[in-house]
């Protein structure tokens, strides 16, 4: 049996363009992986089997494309223990669906080579390919194309899910970003992204990244004046929301606006991880 972690990630920033031809929108995004995190247990079985989370088909079809992919059966046993909030745009399924396609596919008898394996993740989740990847990321193209990013980690981070709050699916945050008419523009914004994160060498000038282009279009997110009040350096929706969260110097920060929050959400403190 292994035990694995499909830790949560942040978009940090979100820069969205007008819908291509394909139907997908031209993005640049700042992912960033935090210590909140699903578990998993990943064994042989007789079949494809995912216990724990009914709601579950990311890991379902991660595994299914995998074992056409190599060539094998798919006979896998997983469990997920949900620790990341659902559909709340922390991009725990493509986690999971990360964590566990890494661990199956290095236990092959003839793994995927790097380039398949990760041309197969974007198949199953614009992330998915970010958690086959180490650090903090700029996405690019849909969200498939990585760039490396070596960001400050050293600070302290409260997610807050407001109480009652409902995810609006991401397609319908995207036709409603159109409908807005959020898109001409993209690439002086995609510059003005760049320009931030190449500025940013200590936590609080991660402050200076541009706002999330879809926080308008997913409503209007609750909490944000509260985490800024606490002292957060940098508050925002992450990913199509409906989940927000805050940047603090120090954990003794976060945990302070956390208790002051816990009325209104659930709340996580929690921190970067590589």
């Amino acid at each position: 049996m292994t035990e694995l972690l499909g830790h949560a990630k942040l978009n940090l920033a979100l820069v969205v363009g007008e819908r291509r031809a394909d139907g997908l929108h031209e993005v640049a995004t700042v992912l960033q992986r935090l210590e909140l995190a699903d578990r998993l247990t990943l064994e042989p079985g007789d079949r494809l089997a995912v216990e724990g989370f009914p709601e579950d088909t990311l890991v379902r079809d991660a595994l299914t494309r995998l074992a056409e992919a190599a060539g094998v059966e798919p006979r896998w046993r997983v469990r997920i223990d949900k620790g990341i909030p659902v559909a709340a745009g922390l991009g725990g399924g493509s986690a999971d669906a990360g964590a566990v396609l890494a661990a199956a596919n290095a236990a092959l008898p003839r793994p995927l080579a790097g380039a398949e394996l990760n041309a197969l993740a974007a198949r199953i989740g614009a992330d998915v390919p970010f958690f086959l990847a180490q650090g903090p990321q700029l996405a690019e193209g849909a969200g498939e194309r990585l760039t490396a990013l070596d960001l400050p980690q050293a600070y302290g981070v409260v997610v807050a899910l407001a109480h009652g709050a409902e995810k609006r699916s991401t397609a319908d945050v995207y036709r409603r970003f159109d409908e807005l008419g959020g898109g001409p523009g993209f690439t002086g914004r995609r510059e003005r992204l760049r320009a931030a994160l190449a500025a940013a060498r200590v936590p609080r000038e991660l402050g200076a990244l541009p706002p999330n282009d879809l926080a308008p279009a997913a409503g209007p997110p609750p909490l944000l004046d509260g985490l800024r009040a606490a002292g957060a350096f940098r508050a925002d929706v992450s990913g199509a929301g409906p989940a927000v969260f805050g940047l603090f110097e120090t954990a003794e920060e976060a945990e302070s606006a956390a208790l002051a929050l816990d009325a209104r959400a659930d709340v996580w403190v929690t921190r970067p991880v590589w």
